[in-house]
């Protein structure tokens, strides 16, 4: 089918017993192993990635973000089950908030998907969002690409609430779902946050609650004039659903439409343009992570660490912008 991705024709396969071969085929513990060094940032994990890239392009990538407490972890746990009922295998990259002091992170989505601990056909694997070079998209567009050589049919992205960081990974997905439930107060504030430019589809979660009709008009009246056309063929309209999550009502269909617009990008260009922009996204990231590095090593050879450079900064002993100068050309520090 047009747009449809199955990896290079001819591939390379990696070396017998290497951590790239054993994840191609399927195996938990060296995709667990590989996932720990991408978030640890470390060297191996490149050369393992480097290897498995020709066999990616097969999942089926979808983004799940909205607002704290609206329901997501329940979300993506019965999007698993009716997954994995349908016969599909499912991977989960549930990215949690990281204290800015200690670093340390919640890891809790694991726990709450407990039900699915035991299925071999799901793989679970929480991110931290502490800073690192490259940023969260890249440790999660890798995370990713693991679960896609893995075989996955789909892989969810979860992430910790609306935000910077929730557009980044929004870049990941080839839908993203934008979570909301009634009673919030913030449909304006949501707005600001440019909530319509990710949003592929709506779902209105725990619709039990009162004031859930008034979020589905809400949404509809802020969306009549975003009529979205997928990449310039197939005109897509943001689809609105209602889901209560704990009793799993309305999951079936917010599946549904996640497909049907799967379906749309596929059936054109769209698949390949969705593509494109993430694998541009991605070399930048790699891009400044390389220039930063080379930079920073140029300071250090030259007698400036980062630490002693911004005190001299604080001090208005020196300029950011000199300092950025001899990073990346002059040899002068003073």
């Amino acid at each position: 089918m047009s747009g449809t991705f199955a990896g290079r024709v001819g591939a390379p396969m990696p070396a017998e017993g290497s951590l790239a071969f054993r994840v191609l085929h399927g195996d938990v513990r060296a995709a667990a192993r590989l996932m720990r060094l991408i978030d640890d940032a470390l060297p191996e994990a490149e050369v393992a990635l480097r290897a498995l890239f020709p066999h990616t392009g097969r999942a089926q990538l979808v983004g799940i973000t909205g607002n704290p407490g609206a329901g997501k972890s329940t979300l993506v746990d019965r999007i698993v089950a009716l997954l994995r009922k349908q016969g599909k295998t499912v991977g989960v990259l549930a990215v949690d908030p990281t204290s800015p002091f200690t670093g340390g992170a919640i890891l809790g989505d694991r726990i709450r998907m407990q039900d699915h601990a035991l299925d071999p056909g799901v793989f679970i694997r929480s991110l931290a969002t502490r800073g690192q070079l490259g940023g969260l998209s890249r440790a999660t567009s890798d995370c990713a690409r693991v679960l896609d050589a893995m075989g996955k049919d789909v892989v969810l992205i979860e992430t910790v609430g609306v935000g910077q960081d929730e557009v980044e990974v929004c870049k990941l997905a080839h839908t993203t779902v934008v979570v909301v439930v009634p009673g919030l107060g913030d449909d304006v504030q949501a707005i600001k946050a440019g909530i319509l430019e990710v949003a592929d589809v709506f779902a209105v979660n725990k619709s039990d609650r009162e004031g859930s009709d008034r979020t589905v008009r809400d949404l509809r009246h802020m969306l009549e004039l975003n009529h979205i056309v997928a990449d310039g063929q197939i005109e897509w309209e943001i689809p609105i659903v209602k889901t209560v999550a704990a009793k799993d009502e309305g999951v079936e269909l917010l599946w549904g439409q996640i497909s049907k617009h799967y379906d749309s990008l596929r059936a054109g260009p769209g698949l390949m343009k969705r593509e494109t922009a993430r694998a541009r996204s991605e070399l930048v990231e790699i891009l400044r992570e390389r220039l930063l590095h080379v930079a920073l090593t140029r300071l250090r050879q030259r007698g400036g660490e980062l630490d002693e450079l911004a005190t001299r900064v604080a001090r208005r002993e020196v300029d950011p912008y000199g300092i950025a100068d001899a990073a990346t050309n002059s040899p002068d520090l003073r």
